[in-house]
């Protein structure tokens, strides 16, 4: 599984143990919902961007723009709807160049995901790892979409005093992650669900917090009052990755 081009980037070695958990873990260790069997589910897909920063290794990160009508404000990765003729790949790095004018050529797609379900929306998300050895940087490419660009250091995201437990204002209680430059950008959800239970399988999590906790902001309760359940306990309507979805 390659990108259109770059596809001989060799990964780092601190890589390698990603690689290696992704061809081991199912979606039972991500989630409790599988698609159906019946193949009734809409395909979607993310990218999950690594690459190396000033900080060291990093995770390429979106924040949507505050004032979309689904989960304004919320931290993802790149990526939608999978189009007719595409695969899970494809869309996810289609949907990267049009949101952050990420070149496909320079990702290094190196191992995919268990497809979760998010029953509500029933979509299918494949979440799509690549390996980006040389960027040339990137820009917010549609602003209808994307409010900021976030390169998380995965040192951060791994810290404790980066972890806490985000509090929708109907109770509804999710681990989460503070990121941004000044650590006041919450990540949770189905984004923030994915990174933490990756890290939990690749026995990277450090003993953090639970009892730290941080409430939504109100930019991003703005468009639905409803709970936004994350990834590992949806009781009500799932996070989406993307405005499609």
């Amino acid at each position: 599984m390659n990108g259109p081009s770059g596809s001989l980037a060799p990964l780092p070695a601190w890589l390698l143990p990603v690689q290696e958990g992704a061809r081991a873990i199912t979606a039972d260790h991500l989630t409790r919902f599988t698609p159906p069997s019946d193949g009734s589910a809409r395909p979607g897909a993310v990218l999950m961007l690594f690459a190396e920063g000033p900080q060291g290794p990093e995770l390429l990160l979106t924040e949507r723009a505050h004032d979309m009508r689904s989960h304004p404000g919320q931290v993802s990765f790149p990526g939608g709807g999978v189009d007719p003729g595409e695969s899970a790949v494809q869309a996810a790095l289609r949907e990267a160049e049009e949101e952050v004018g990420l070149e496909p050529a320079e990702v290094r797609v190196f191992a995919t995901l268990p497809d979760l379900w998010l029953p509500p929306s029933n979509f299918a998300v494949t979440p799509v790892l690549g390996w980006w050895a040389h960027p040339t940087g990137v820009h917010i490419a549609s602003r209808a979409e994307v409010h900021a660009i976030h390169h998380v250091p995965i040192s951060e995201l791994l810290d404790p005093e980066h972890r806490v437990t985000v509090r929708h204002p109907r109770g509804y209680q999710s681990p989460g992650f503070m990121i941004g430059p000044h650590n006041d950008v919450i990540l949770w959800g189905f984004t923030g669900g994915i990174i933490a239970k990756l890290f939990d399988f690749l026995g990277w999590t450090q003993p953090w917090d639970e009892t730290r906790v941080r409430d939504l902001p109100a930019h991003m309760l703005a468009a639905d009052p409803r709970p936004t359940p994350g990834l590992l306990d949806i009781e009500d309507e799932p996070d989406r990755p993307h405005e499609d979805i």
